[in-house]
């Protein structure tokens, strides 16, 4: 089957699927996960292979990281397809309501965006997880993953079809491609496609948007930040720049640089030097920070750099206006967080720094879909459009208006015969 038909198949599915109950739509998510478990072992064998391979062309270590689907992860995506399935039906939901005139009402009202074309990286939980959450919201979904994750792709879209299709979702409403050619081919389906969310490099998500017509959504750089204020709790700070680092180094949430306020170096970089090396991190650092501690110098690179690995930059500044400026500079506008007892510096850091997630005395590693309770995310976007940050169930979702009357004519609005009254009721729209 050819590009074009994958694309055709899909817009057919979409719209049926806009009209799928709630009932339906969980009964096909049960029986997702519970494919996926009793398949666990075919699962991961096809993913050894993919291992296999991927050693064997070299390919580096974060990446092998994010490519490996054993039990333990096939565990953890199957709890986030539970939680979705205990998340309200968001399609269809009244957004509001305004009675233009007696009998005569204006519904806004929640809908699928219709085809969702997704190009992702290497991991492969996350084709279940952008799967699962275009099911939940009525979106059929076409998905590229990275050719290292071939086997491992393969597989899991045949379980997912053959289990959600059998329990009454529309054929077709996944398609899964596999080349270079048809991301090329996908880019100018603009017909049949209503949005894509490209998942990669700074470079790649550029690609992408610059040789299609279709609406993009997602984020290139993960380039997230700690800035320890003056005033912050040390061992605080040390937990949360550590975490934020370490509990996952190979994600788009995890910290790539460390800001630190000239109040508070000389006792917190040792402390957290010590405590990063103990992880085996390697640390380079700007001249005030070189002369605090034995680290490597930080070049000019370093600051726009996603390591993606077990590497943090460090950064001493003056205060919260010099932490502020330089993440608004170098930064993504992914997640950036600040340490401080100071409520008043918090808000003013939280309301300047123009990122879609601004934590105040977390890890940067809680800036995710599932641990912000939407169930899963398609995907981390910093553009400044209709979704922004992790983007759950509401990201991939739009809206239609639904006016309902009983014969109403603009003329008798025209003659002053009727008056509008814009006047706004509780009320949902049960049609």
């Amino acid at each position: 089957m050819d590009i074009q038909e994958i694309c055709v198949g899909a817009k057919a599915a979409a719209i049926k699927l806009s009209a799928v109950s709630s009932e339906v739509k969980n009964a096909a998510l049960t029986a997702m996960a519970v494919a996926l478990r009793a398949n666990a072992a075919k699962i991961v064998e096809a993913n050894n292979r993919d291992l296999e391979r991927a050693e064997a062309e070299g390919l580096a270590k974060p990446l092998l990281k994010r490519l490996r689907f054993d039990e333990g992860k096939i565990e953890s995506v199957c709890e986030g397809i539970e939680s979705l399935i205990g998340l309200e039906d968001p399609v269809g939901r009244t957004l509001s309501a305004t009675e233009l005139d007696d009998g005569l009402e204006l519904y806004k009202v929640s809908c699928p965006i219709g085809v969702i074309g997704v190009v992702f990286e290497s991991r492969p939980d996350a084709l279940v997880q952008i799967s699962s959450l275009c099911l939940k919201s009525s979106n059929a979904v076409l998905l590229k993953g990275g050719s290292e994750a071939h086997d491992t792709n393969r597989v899991l879209a045949e379980l997912i079809t053959e289990a959600t299709v059998s329990a009454g979702i529309p054929a077709r409403w996944l398609g899964l491609l596999e080349s270079r050619e048809d991301v090329k081919a996908m880019l100018a389906m603009d017909e049949y496609i209503d949005l894509m969310i490209p998942r990669g490099s700074n470079e790649f998500v550029r690609y992408i948007m610059d040789n299609t017509n279709i609406p993009v959504l997602g984020h290139a750089d993960g380039i997230c930040h700690v800035y320890v204020d003056g005033d912050a709790d040390i061992d605080m700070a040390v937990r949360v720049a550590v975490d934020s680092k370490c509990q996952y180094v190979a994600v788009c949430n995890a910290a790539e640089t460390l800001l630190v306020d000239e109040a508070i170096a000389g006792e917190f970089l040792p402390e957290v030097k010590a405590a990063l090396e103990e992880k085996g991190v390697e640390i380079v650092g700007c001249e005030k920070t070189q002369r605090i501690i034995d680290v490597k110098a930080a070049s000019e690179e370093d600051w726009g750099s996603e390591y993606l690995d077990y590497k943090l930059s460090v950064k001493v500044v003056a205060g919260v206006d010099e932490a502020i400026e330089h993440i608004n500079k170098y930064g993504s506008g992914h997640t950036d967080c600040i340490v401080t007892s100071d409520r008043e510096r918090a808000g003013m850091f939280m309301e300047l720094v123009d990122s879609g997630n601004v934590f105040w005395n977390c890890s940067t590693r809680f800036s995710d879909g599932f641990r912000y309770g939407f169930g899963a995310e398609v995907g981390i976007s910093t553009n400044k459009i209709h979704a922004r940050g992790p983007v759950g169930l509401d990201g991939l979702l739009i809206y239609k208006y639904k006016l309902i009357g009983s014969g109403d004519v603009v003329n008798d609005f025209s003659k002053g015969v009727r008056k509008f009254s814009h006047k706004k009721i509780e009320k949902d729209c049960d049609i």
